[in-house]
């Protein structure tokens, strides 16, 4: 590892100069010079000593022969992993190694994690599928049947997919009374899971035009390319649905959650059109309309939604800020399970010596003795209850004053204050009057939205 100017400094001074540093500015120095040169690095190993946080994030070991590295994942991170970690899991991990300036320890801050072995989409698709099963969504009783001649159909796909098309020539032959209703949804994707999922609570909605059976079709592919069914809240939201489900997705050999979940599994979209309905009918070309008009209206909606997402990505500042609260968030989380140690060591000495005089008080026979004893007991639980409570007090103060501190270095609380962000057409912080001149177009982030101003 290169040298950093400060660390340079500190060894390369003659004997007669001497710098004493603080503990906070060797230890900052030593994380600069560490997340420079390690910025993005891959490690492999055994997941051990597993601790996922209430605020989301997860905490863990690799560990590998003798030696072992803290890992810490943030929630930004930890949300979008399609498995769960367990102890014992030999995985890879990216990211970038940091120090923990509380403790001074060196740890992985991960940014992407995949087991080794078996495939995450696979490990995945397993957890989850035993999960719903133990809950009965997989279960036979709960099942609706469909009905015999539904007037309204709602499907839910891609409305530029090859399946779409076969289902409606074939709804087509069968019947020409029955009314088909597509919502539009991207089947493949990091989006696609809950745009099929918006698609069913559609459908299932008071201000929706009421169908009678729905089904949520897609065309074959890989593993990969069907993972979006396998989603827990596509899942969850295709059992909760009042209407009965059709799943049709892929080929006849391939499975998904979503056929687990559904009423009814079609092996593919082209079956599932001919077993939702009996008899013939003649799609009128007002619904193609309609369809393509509502897929041209989501599509701009998301491609606007992007842009504005993409460009409060580039600010630097809410970057910076973000991590400061990650930091803080994992100082919270150190805190609180060292509180949770500390009281169970406590507790458990004073267990031990109340087990020591209990021994001692049944090796006498004598009553004094034997009531002299036990008012000594009496006393150590008194002592006992009262020291429990003011640790626990005094710890809980310590809790909430790092708590206060961390929601005062809130920016959303700063701007709910009354201040703003300005930034110049280039996206830069506006922090000095000599950055901008007359007439130059500002934009100011307050609270609640974002102002667009001129320089006079």
């Amino acid at each position: 590892m290169p040298d950093s100017p400060q660390l340079g400094f500190l060894f390369s001074q003659p004997e007669n100069i001497r710098r004493i540093w603080t503990v906070h500015e060797l230890v900052g120095a030593l994380r600069a010079a560490v997340e420079r040169e390690y910025a993005d690095v891959f490690v492999e190993g055994e997941v051990s000593n597993y601790r996922p946080a209430d605020s989301g994030h997860l905490y863990f070991t690799l560990k590998d022969g003798d030696s072992q590295l803290r890992v810490v994942m943030f929630r930004p991170h930890a949300r979008l992993l399609r498995f769960r970690p367990e102890n014992g899991l030999q995985v890879i991990a990216r990211g970038r190694i940091t120090l923990y300036e509380a403790r001074g320890d060196l740890q992985l801050s991960a940014e992407y994690l995949e087991p080794k072995g078996a495939g995450a989409l696979q490990i995945a698709f397993e957890q989850l599928k035993a999960k719903l099963a133990e809950e009965g969504l997989f279960e036979a009783a709960r099942k609706r049947p469909l009905p015999a001649m539904p007037r309204r159909i709602g499907i839910v796909t891609s409305p530029r997919g090859a399946a779409i098309q076969d289902m409606l020539n074939i709804l087509r032959r069968r019947h020409e009374g029955v009314h088909v209703l597509i919502h539009p949804a991207q089947v493949q994707g990091e989006n696609a899971p809950a745009e099929v999922a918006a698609g069913v609570r559609y459908f299932n909605s008071p201000g929706a035009e009421k169908v009678d059976v729905i089904i949520v079709a897609r065309g074959g592919g890989s593993a990969e390319d069907l993972a979006a069914f396998n989603d827990e809240t596509l899942a969850r939201t295709i059992s909760a649905s009042k209407i009965p489900t059709i799943s049709a997705v892929g080929h006849e050999t391939d499975f998904t959650i979503a056929d687990f979940v559904a009423d009814l599994r079609a092996p593919t979209p082209s079956a599932a059109a001919e077993l939702v309905i009996e008899s013939k009918h003649q799609l009128a070309e007002r619904v193609a309309n309609l369809s393509r008009r509502m897929r041209h209206a989501v599509e701009y909606q998301f491609s606007q939604a992007r842009r504005r997402f993409t460009e409060l990505a580039q600010h630097a500042a809410f970057a910076r800020i973000r991590d400061l609260l990650n930091r803080r968030q994992q100082r919270v989380d150190d805190l609180t399970y060292r509180l949770a140690d500390r009281q169970r060591l406590m507790l458990s000495q004073y267990r031990n010596r109340l087990d020591v005089s209990t021994a001692r008080l049944r090796a006498r026979d004598l009553r004094g003795i034997l009531l002299a004893m036990h008012r000594e007991l009496d006393a150590w639980r008194k002592r006992l209850a009262t020291a429990g409570h003011q640790q626990l007090v005094h710890q809980q103060a310590g809790l909430e004053k790092l708590n206060a501190r961390l929601a005062a270095l809130s920016p959303l609380n700063i701007l709910e204050r009354g201040y703003a962000l300005v930034f110049d057409p280039d996206g830069n912080l506006v922090k000095d009057p000599a950055q901008v001149r007359a007439g130059q177009e500002l934009r100011a982030r307050v609270a609640r939205g974002e102002i667009k101003a001129v320089v006079k």
